[in-house]
């Protein structure tokens, strides 16, 4: 029976749904099968092969050229292209390891891909709600004042939350200029990440580091670094700002309007995403089991908290005024359904990162000695893998380097006063790296989407680094590295 173009995204979510409740049910046969085995056996990292990354590869390829050859094809069929891959990846691995298997797809999904979501869609639900209303000049002033902002706030609010406030703002205030896509990219480059280096709300390896013993404002030590990268960041941006701005055929002067902010009621719902992040920091109460998998009850409030103020926000915020924003729900369900993929094929690069001298990339851990090695692998891994695994995977590889045989606290304590440039290296460098490409952080995937439904064409998946990234970031990446981390 063939299927249309509309029943096919149908089809698709409904064999999804019906996939996770067959995971669900093996992973309750299956799950203390799998916990057994991990400790009586190699872990899974250990065994898989090199190759098993090739769906992750896939999906990445997918998402570069799809969009570039196929746009249209692409705009309606990317559910099926996320699924494909991610099912090419998901039945082999459960038929080949089963137990172990479900049981890392159902960590990766539980304890990582569900609070990605719910904290991504909840700030994007009530900075939805928040509209700047008046004349907007989109002069390199006003751009240099915006990217300022964003890149300050981005640390106490974190670099989606600060994005998604922003990013609106900022379009609408460079709506008539024919040269603005290097302005989303300084902002990708500052506000969606280079900006939320300074505290464990920033970013999420460092607020990993931080439910890891890592001081909540010990962070501020990469201050140094990360003006020395956003300041001349700023300067040039204001330099090329300032050379299209005086290209550009300004509009008839009209009457100016009043700058002010709508559904500002929404900074309290802000807050409340913020402070539960914090919160489930801070409070530990115990793990509650899901399908085999140990996910903390504080987590799980946080979580709940947050689908509160999302829905709180939609609740009670005018829907003129999110019309006024162009709000739709398109670029949080793209991110949501690509990710999904994401997410399950990055499983076999993460396991075998974890599995460290055990696993197939033992001949790149083995050389790691320099805080510039740390630096570099961190970074590179954290510009196409989650930052957050790559963050954890690296810290655990120091407290084993320098501490094998300590309680984890001691190791934690000795890290941050005898080895603490190590520490800021791996910190750096996932925060840092994540601007290198569209998904080396979440916001940058998000802000590409809003773009583009607000008309500017961004470069592809490929052109955004190789334009951008390696030109402009790399010089300063290599510049951080001689000035911070020689020794």
């Amino acid at each position: 029976m063939a299927l249309d173009n509309k029943a096919m995204p149908r089809f698709a979510t409904a064999c999804g749904l019906t996939a996770l409740v067959v995971l669900s049910f093996h992973g309750l046969a299956f799950a203390e099968t799998a916990h057994e085995t991990t400790h009586e056996t190699e872990s899974l990292g250990a065994l898989l092969p090199i190759w098993s990354v090739i769906p992750f590869v896939g999906i990445l390829l997918s998402i570069a050229f799809f969009p570039l050859f196929a746009p249209k094809w692409w705009h309606h069929h990317f559910p099926k292209v996320s699924a494909f891959w991610a099912t090419l990846l998901a039945l082999p691995l459960i038929v080949k390891y089963r137990g172990e298997a479900i049981h890392e797809i159902l960590h990766v999904y539980i304890i990582e891909y569900i609070p990605f979501i719910i904290l991504l869609w909840a700030l994007f639900t009530v900075a939805g709600g928040i509209h700047v209303k008046g004349t907007l000049s989109g002069s390199p002033t006003l751009n240099l004042i915006l990217l300022v902002i964003g890149t300050v706030i981005a640390s106490w609010m974190g670099t989606t939350g600060a994005s998604m406030i922003l990013i609106r703002p900022v379009l609408r205030a460079n709506a008539w200029r024919r040269h603005k896509i290097h302005v989303i990219i300084f902002f990708i480059f500052l506000v969606s990440n280079i900006g939320g280096a300074l505290t464990p709300l920033g970013d999420p390896p460092l607020f990993l580091g931080f439910l890891l013993g890592v001081p909540f404002f010990w962070t501020m030590k990469i201050l140094p670094h990360m003006l020395f990268v956003a300041v001349p960041l700023l300067i040039l941006f204001f330099l090329i700002d300032s050379f299209y701005y005086r290209r550009e055929e300004k509009p008839e002067t009209t009457e100016r309007v009043a700058v002010r902010v709508e559904g500002a009621h929404n900074l309290i719902f802000l807050a409340g995403v913020v402070g539960a992040v914090l919160f489930s920091g801070m409070w530990r109460p115990g793990d509650v089991n899901i399908l085999g998998v140990h996910e903390g009850l504080q987590h799980i409030v946080r979580d709940l908290i947050l689908i509160v103020m999302g829905f709180a926000s939609l609740a009670t915020t005018k829907k003129q005024i999110r019309d006024d924003n162009e709000f739709t729900w398109f670029p949080i369900k793209e991110v949501a359904i690509l990710f999904a993929g994401i997410f399950m094929c990055i499983v076999p690069a993460i396991s075998i990162l974890q599995a460290g001298e055990h696993g197939q990339l033992a001949f790149i851990m083995t050389t790691l000695e320099t805080p510039a090695h740390y630096y570099w692998i961190t970074g590179s891994l954290s510009s196409f893998l989650d930052n957050a695994p790559s963050y954890l995977t690296f810290f655990n590889s120091l407290l084993g380097k320098f501490f094998t045989g300590l309680p984890h606290h001691e190791g934690v304590h000795g890290l941050l006063t005898e080895q603490a440039t190590y520490l800021k290296a791996i910190s750096a460098g996932s925060v840092f790296f994540g601007a290198m490409t569209y998904i080396g952080n979440a916001p940058n995937f998000m802000v590409k989407s809003i773009s583009e439904e607000a008309g500017v064409r961004m470069p592809s998946f490929f052109g955004y680094p190789f334009k951008y990234g390696i030109p402009i970031l790399l010089p300063l990446f290599l510049l951080v590295t001689l000035v911070f981390f020689r020794i």
